[in-house]
């Protein structure tokens, strides 16, 4: 990443330049001599793997910018934007136009800085994104867009991106991931694999799904254990096509007592079209979540749990554009008491992997961070993690908080950073955003004396969250 040196804009000060959100000069040093100067090992994230390993070229600005991001599409519709200009027909050219008309109005939201950041950082772009510069910036970033050096893998490059991981479906042919391994392209791409369609058994979809499966797997399914055997093929398939990672997206972890008769029964039940209680789902979640991390285990993977989101709120904007349409929110359910027996019985088997556990909901900052200190047992460096901020929580704010609460239960030293969790190839900036954050965090505390005027060892540090401690923590092949 290269600084910004540009200060002033028609003669007033940038909003973007060397000094964002760095408000002394430890920061600025912590920041330029050391944070700055690190790759992106980004280990969770929803980019197309078709559109890196074809190396996609995109058409203008709204389609690499505005396509699929949830999080424009509420500012949008929280201003009165119709439809029409967000998911609709309208063109290319006045979807772009409409978001420009919203940026001023977001204003302390984060799609504020990240916005005029990833304009600045990818297209040299520092004018301020409105209605009076919409179309000159769209006329000059779609230009810069539609040529080979801003292709999908060129922009990668550009935030000197070292490795991204997917996520994808156990049923997924991971062809994209094969073809870009055997490019031989500097930049690496690898995998999460993300059963939650097999796990959450009162979905809509849940007996078509497990007929993909069986398709996909070879393995006729006729009973629990054969979900599981389905479930194992696939992953050994994944971990030789180079996964290392396994995701899941839930609203908590369950634990509730079972047997295998009863999680059989309970499958047959589903398979037969009938819905399972909540008490009943429970028990099917508990024990195929704790087969599927035991298998993560004996595969040296790392497992992420994703939770606290309340998803799919509005039913009816939901039967319209479907799920990941800005549609969903921060949940409030009981975390603390199921995810200790989880990970506990886990432990005691000695079939606890490397685990990420990422929080939607701020009241439980420090519950989880607490929590990952009961299950680092010494044989790993930082072997349980919070994981960074996350969705609503990937702003100053939130950012600020979760390094707060892991510093105060835990060790911040082993953090392992940030990740974008997003599906647009212009978010990279977001961990220049995350480093300029935790490098003034750490900068304020020097200059008020609680932290030693020790930039070398400081800088360390913040190298390690930035880049070592990802490096060593995933392993990637």
């Amino acid at each position: 990443m290269k600084n910004n040196t540009i200060q002033t804009v028609n003669g007033r000060k940038a909003l973007i330049h060397s000094g964002f959100l760095l408000e002394n000069r430890y920061a600025e040093e912590l920041y330029h001599d050391y944070a700055s100067k690190m790759p992106i090992i980004d280990y969770h994230c929803h980019l197309p793997p078709a559109d890196i390993a074809n190396d996609k070229v995109f058409g203008n600005i709204t389609e690499a910018w505005i396509y699929g991001d949830h999080y424009k599409w509420r500012a949008m519709r929280t201003l009165g934007i119709d439809e029409k200009y967000i998911t609709g027909d309208a063109t290319d050219a006045e979807k772009f136009r409409k978001w420009a008309k919203v940026v001023p109005y977001t204003l302390r939201n984060p799609l504020y800085h990240w916005t005029h950041l990833e304009l600045a950082r990818y297209f040299d772009q520092y004018n301020l994104l409105n209605e009076d510069t919409a179309d000159e910036i769209f006329d000059a970033v779609s230009g810069l867009l539609n040529t080979p050096q801003y292709s999908c893998q060129n922009l990668l490059s550009k935030m000197n991106v070292e490795l991204v991981c997917t996520t994808e479906d156990p049923t997924d042919t991971l062809e994209y991931h094969q073809q870009m391994k055997q490019s031989g392209q500097a930049i690496k791409m690898s995998t999460a694999f993300r059963p939650d369609k097999a796990v959450l058994i009162n979905n809509e979809t849940y007996n078509d799904y497990i007929d993909k499966l069986e398709e996909v797997s070879g393995i006729s399914i006729i009973s629990y254990k054969d979900v599981c055997d389905a479930l194992k093929k696939r992953m050994q398939y994944f971990h030789d096509n180079g996964c290392r990672l396994s995701d899941h997206g839930l609203n908590h972890l369950s634990f509730e007592a079972f047997t295998d008769e009863e999680v059989d029964t309970l499958f047959q039940k589903r398979r037969s079209g009938k819905l399972l209680s909540e008490a009943e789902a429970s028990k099917f979640h508990t024990a195929i979540l704790l087969f599927l991390a035991e298998s993560y285990h004996d595969l040296g993977w790392v497992q992420q749990f994703h939770l606290g989101a309340l998803r799919n709120n509005n039913s009816r904007m939901n039967r319209v554009l479907g799920p990941d349409t800005g549609w969903d929110s921060i949940g409030d359910f009981p975390q603390a008491y199921t995810l200790s027996r989880f990970l506990d019985a886990l432990d005691i088997k000695d079939k606890l992997a490397k685990t990420i556990i990422y929080n939607l909901n701020p009241a439980d900052n420090e519950v989880m961070a607490s929590m990952i200190g009961n299950f680092n047992d010494g044989k790993i460096k930082g072997k349980i993690q919070f994981g960074s901020g996350w969705w609503f929580l990937d702003q100053k704010d939130g950012i600020t908080k979760q390094l707060n609460a892991l510093s105060n239960m835990g060790l911040l030293s082993c953090f392992i950073g940030m990740l974008t969790d997003s599906r647009s190839f212009l978010s990279f900036p977001r961990h220049e955003y995350f480093r300029r954050v935790l490098c003034n965090l750490l900068g304020d505390e020097i200059s008020r004396g609680e932290l030693p005027e020790d930039i070398e060892w400081i800088g360390k540090i913040v190298q390690d969250i930035s880049y070592y401690n990802a490096k060593e923590y995933f392993e990637f092949q």
